[in-house]
């Protein structure tokens, strides 16, 4: 399994417009056989600041993902209009990394 971990900030104003992106690309994503989960949280009280936490079954389904027509129109194409990608982060589990 991998993971990746995204965290964006939405431009000023442009809040809705990311919630609106990031739950056409959640619905989307869901759907990738090789997505285990794809989850986008909104920080409670810093409302321009989004995290993004996915897994996918291995680093093949994470290049189809990225690869993927929705993943090109909404998270290469819009998203940079309206929000910054603060951090990202690739993560295995432990267990995984450890057998390596």
């Amino acid at each position: 399994m991998v993971v990746l971990a995204v965290t964006w900030m939405a431009k000023q104003g442009r809040e809705a417009e990311v919630a609106d992106i990031f739950c056409k690309l959640t619905e989307e994503s869901r759907k990738e056989s090789g997505c285990l989960m794809y989850q986008v949280h909104r920080h409670k009280t810093e409302f321009r600041r989004f995290f993004v936490y996915e897994q996918y079954k291995d680093d093949a389904a994470l290049e189809a993902h990225r690869a993927a027509p929705h993943f090109l129109q909404y998270a290469r194409k819009g998203l940079p209009k309206v929000a910054e990608r603060v951090e990202g982060h690739l993560l295995v589990p432990i267990e995984d990394a450890q057998s390596k």
